[in-house]
């Protein structure tokens, strides 16, 4: 099912990036396994696709809370993943129905991705994928105090389009994106409606 937008019915576009604009989710989960080894701990794909939405931080509380039940060395855990995911990026792709409309309105509206994830890892996983020209700004985690759902990323790159939140629409994934989105008042679009990764 195609995704129709109206020209003159909004002002800017605003995109989640991980699961969104591209598939990340299976290199994401390689390179938390490989973190987590040293260890001794797994973290197995039926625990991690439901919450593909969290923030690195929130993703970690449940994870000490419900499997490793203690407090984990956080520091080490995110250095060697950001490591592990930088070699996993032959397993992203990009999520082509949403790609395409950042391709056709490129140049037409502003246009910036609003994300959870670390700026490295955003910037490197659009760069793999050929995406990131498209976009006007990055809005990252380490940009907002509070990642969503909380609506800090959408309000924040609302402000450096220089638009009214409720002039965007935003492209997520995920029940915290989605509300976050709509915390901050922009119209949303649930791509789960238009692609189901293959898993």
């Amino acid at each position: 099912m195609a995704i129709s937008l109206i020209e003159g019915n909004f002002s800017a576009l605003v995109f989640d990036c991980d699961g969104t604009l591209v598939d990340t989710a299976p290199a994401h989960l390689r390179a938390l396994q490989f973190a987590l080894e040293p260890l001794d701990l797994a973290m197995s794909p039926d625990w991690y696709y439901p919450r593909v939405g969290l923030t690195p931080d929130a993703l970690m509380d449940e994870y000490e809370a419900q499997v490793a039940l203690r407090a984990l060395p956080r520091k080490g855990i995110f250095e060697r993943y950001t490591v592990a995911f930088q070699s996993a990026m032959p397993l992203i792709r990009e999520v082509a129905v949403i790609a395409e409309i950042a391709r056709a309105w490129h140049g037409r509206v502003p246009m910036a991705v609003a994300s959870n994830g670390r700026r490295e890892n955003v910037e490197a996983t659009l760069a793999v994928t050929k995406l990131l020209p498209l976009f006007d700004f990055i809005v990252a985690a380490e940009d907002v105090e509070r990642g969503k759902p909380e609506p800090d990323v959408f309000l924040e790159a609302a402000r450096r389009m220089q638009v009214e939140p409720g002039q965007c629409v935003a492209f997520e994934d995920s029940n915290e994106g989605l509300d976050a989105a709509r915390r901050a008042g922009m119209r949303t679009v649930d791509i789960r409606n238009h692609y189901s990764p293959e898993r």
